[in-house]
């Protein structure tokens, strides 16, 4: 899954370009590739756990591996806080939990680079539709583009029931972005987020358990899972509040945008995943449309696009 950005308070250390990050402009850069790198390399050792815990399993592994990790980071205070903020948070681990579930049941079914690719819809959607320019248009229909050739003739055609998952997690994505923001208002630092693992960690656990049973609690795969937590979540998001204050978020969105790439280098070379010249080519019409779609958004809209509070 493409990991989105901590959401941080008003005010947090987590500013786009603030002064005083100690990065350069290059190195902060590097980090959000090398944090996109991680995250779809932990995303293509899930794949290989699949078969020894399910996908379900390995969802409640990453989550839980990674609320634990963020929890003792965090260290959250759960006092002073009111029942509309606990119910934004809980609505935020709900939508962890979703785009969490539905990718990885989604890249259970058809190839990393091409659920990447059709969950990269939900945030481009949003922000189409925030736009309000008729120019987010093209951008749109570059995308549907992308993805008609994904379905068409791309990765050798596609299960129906994988791309309905994958549309089901950028759906997922799209809410997670809106709740980011609101849990970003109410909870200082990362906080919130940590909170939202722990909700998300609940509600997959009953999956979990139910599609692997034992074998989730296996030592080597206990040991992977946490692996999976790290690269995909934990290592992400930090390297990713590092570098957005260095980072305007429009430049950060752009480097965001190289996802389905990425994600796609990783199948190949890790899951053994064919790609020809047609998934080329569908991926890069995704990656022109969301570079696009930053590249014409109000820099308000921007930040708020990608789990930023509006500045």
């Amino acid at each position: 899954m493409t990991t989105p950005p901590v959401p941080v308070a008003e005010g947090g250390p987590a500013g786009a370009g603030s002064a005083g990050s100690g990065l350069g402009r290059w190195p902060a850069v590097a980090m959000v590739l090398g944090s996109a790198t991680s995250t779809h390399l932990g995303a293509a050792i899930a794949v290989l756990l699949f078969a020894r815990a399910g996908a379900g399993g390995v969802v409640t592994l990453r989550l839980a591996g990674a609320a634990l990790i963020m929890m003792l980071i965090c260290r959250p205070q759960v006092r002073g806080y009111r029942r509309s903020d606990w119910a934004v948070v809980i609505g935020f681990g709900v939508a962890l939990a979703g785009m969490n579930t539905l990718f990885y049941q989604a890249i259970d079914r058809i190839p990393l680079g091409a659920a990447v690719t059709i969950e990269v819809l939900g945030p481009l959607t949003l922000s189409v539709i925030a736009s309000r320019r008729a120019i987010a248009w093209l951008w749109a229909a570059l995308a549907l583009g992308g993805v008609i050739l994904l379905g068409g003739a791309g990765f050798d055609g596609l299960n129906l029931t994988g791309v309905a998952f994958a549309l089901g997690a950028a759906a997922a994505w799209a809410a997670y972005i809106v709740l980011s923001g609101s849990t970003g208002q109410r909870f200082p630092k990362a906080d919130g987020l940590a909170l939202a693992l722990v909700v998300a960690a609940v509600l997959t656990l009953p999956l979990g358990i139910t599609s692997s049973g034992s074998a989730m609690f296996a030592p080597a795969v206990l040991g992977l899972g946490l692996a999976v937590a790290v690269l995909s979540s934990s290592l992400p998001y930090t390297i990713e509040l590092l570098a957005l204050r260095a980072l305007p978020a429009s430049t950060f969105a752009i480097l965001v945008s190289l996802g389905p790439g990425i994600a796609a280098t990783a199948g190949y070379f890790i899951l053994d995943q064919p790609m020809n010249l047609i998934d080329g080519a569908a991926i890069a019409l995704v990656i022109a449309a969301s570079i696009g779609a930053v590249l014409t958004t109000p820099a308000k809209q921007v930040s708020a696009d990608i789990g930023l509070p509006v500045p």
